[in-house]
């Protein structure tokens, strides 16, 4: 795993978050911002392996399902967990959660005998929920 795709849920790569001091200022820069930091810590990895899987199977991830994916490893990271089963619509994802690292993905098709093993939680990336519709309207 020393080669990963990453998937960026924030600002995108080389996006100024913060305005750039002026030609010979000698103020010194301490590092990434807040902001960067904040980018960086949300994205989403993927190994090489879960990359190859992605193609050979033909899955191809929205800016949407990539989004749920984050918020669903934020929620097992609040929980603990370390290594989860998020479910994505009908797209496993098998994640490290403390490195946010996509170790494998399948779909229906590439489920085998649907047991997962070696996983310490599961999740379930719901949609986001439309703010114009109330909850009872999608219950009924």
């Amino acid at each position: 795993m020393a080669d990963s795709f990453r998937i960026p849920v924030g600002p995108a790569p080389g996006a100024q978050t913060r305005p750039t001091p002026a030609a010979g200022a000698s103020k010194p820069t301490a590092g990434p911002g807040f902001g960067e930091s904040l980018a960086r810590a949300q994205e989403v990895h993927f190994s090489n392996h879960a990359m190859n899987r992605l193609e050979s199977r033909d899955i191809q991830l929205s800016p949407e399902n990539v989004n749920r994916l984050s918020d669903a490893i934020d929620k097992a990271q609040k929980r603990g967990g370390k290594s989860s089963l998020v479910m994505v619509d009908n797209l496993a994802f098998i994640v490290n959660v403390r490195d946010r690292m996509v170790v494998t993905a399948m779909d229906s098709n590439q489920r085998g005998e649907g047991v997962f093993t070696q996983i310490d939680s599961v999740v379930f990336a719901d949609p986001s929920a439309s703010p114009s519709k109330p909850l009872l309207d999608k219950l009924g």
